[in-house]
């Protein structure tokens, strides 16, 4: 069936409007954006980012938060983790093993695709019930359902992923529409030199002795922690890379904080209620 296209204005976010995109009743429909796939260059002014879907509002990492976070429309770029099983399958994890998040316990790498569809994510108490165990997804199935609708960023946890994610993201056109994300500068040049958008996340502490404008030839976004000092983010906001966003943001007074001192995205658990709620939005960047 053909999709329909709801134009959803954002609460509270002057002067932006929201496209989702649904099949009745159902997940995102297959759709065309224009001519080719969205791209960066449709991204606001500031930019909201559901970190592993929103992990606060949603089961981190799952393809039905990850839906859920693209439907709402609050963020304009999901992220989520990537992890390597031994048959070389890319799979959307954070953690090193199954402990914490599934009902399996284990190291991730230890699995093989057939093991992997056997996993279950188990749902955190904090979240509302209801909730249903479910698979977790493999880094192709996000990028299938979800690429091309809106901007991505993946981050790389196995380094040496980098150019299994690299092929799958030519593949599917997507070399403007998907960043993908290290802790590690020369993984972030490595991603650049593979033709691919690269982001770079520091600590705070990190923060401390970097020289960021070290980085502008090949990073895209330097995705900084909030808790930084004021100086530091500054000095990140002014070292001549693309874009800055802070990571992870929580409340309305880290958020503003991150925004005054320049950045231009914030990467939240929460998009649904600090995107909703933001007045700082306006509009779409030149």
């Amino acid at each position: 069936m053909v999709a329909m296209l709801t134009r959803t204005a954002l609460l509270g976010l002057a002067g932006l409007t929201s496209f989702a995109f649904t099949g009745p009743g159902g997940p995102p429909s297959p759709l065309e954006w224009g001519t080719g796939p969205l791209t960066v260059d449709a991204l606001p002014r500031i930019t909201y980012v559901a970190h592993r879907g929103g992990a606060r509002e949603v089961v981190e990492n799952s393809m039905s938060g990850l839906t859920a976070a693209y439907q709402r429309g609050t963020a304009q770029v999901l992220d989520f983790d990537t992890r390597v099983l031994r048959d070389g399958t890319v799979v959307v994890m954070h953690d090193a093993t199954l402990d914490r998040t599934t009902y399996t316990h284990g190291a991730v790498r230890n699995l093989n695709l057939r093991q992997w569809r056997g996993v279950r994510l188990r749902p955190k108490n904090t979240l509302p019930a209801g909730r249903h165990p479910e698979r977790p997804p493999t880094a192709a199935e996000v990028l299938d359902r979800f690429g091309g609708r809106i901007v991505l960023t993946m981050e790389a946890k196995d380094p040496k992923s980098v150019g299994t994610l690299a092929a799958m993201i030519r593949a599917r056109g997507l070399t403007r529409s998907a960043f993908v994300n290290s802790n590690d500068p020369e993984v972030a040049r490595r991603v650049h030199r593979l033709g691919l958008l690269s982001q770079l996340w520091r600590s705070a502490a990190q923060m401390r002795t970097d020289r960021p404008e070290r980085w502008a030839s090949f990073v895209d976004v330097l995705d900084v922690d909030y808790k930084a000092r004021d100086a530091d983010l500054v000095r990140a906001v002014k070292s001549g890379v693309p874009l800055v966003w802070a990571h992870t943001v929580l409340t309305d007074a880290q958020r503003d904080r991150a925004l005054a001192l320049g950045c231009e995205g914030i990467v939240t658990d929460a998009p649904g209620r600090l995107a909703a709620r933001s007045s700082t939005q306006r509009g779409a960047r030149p």
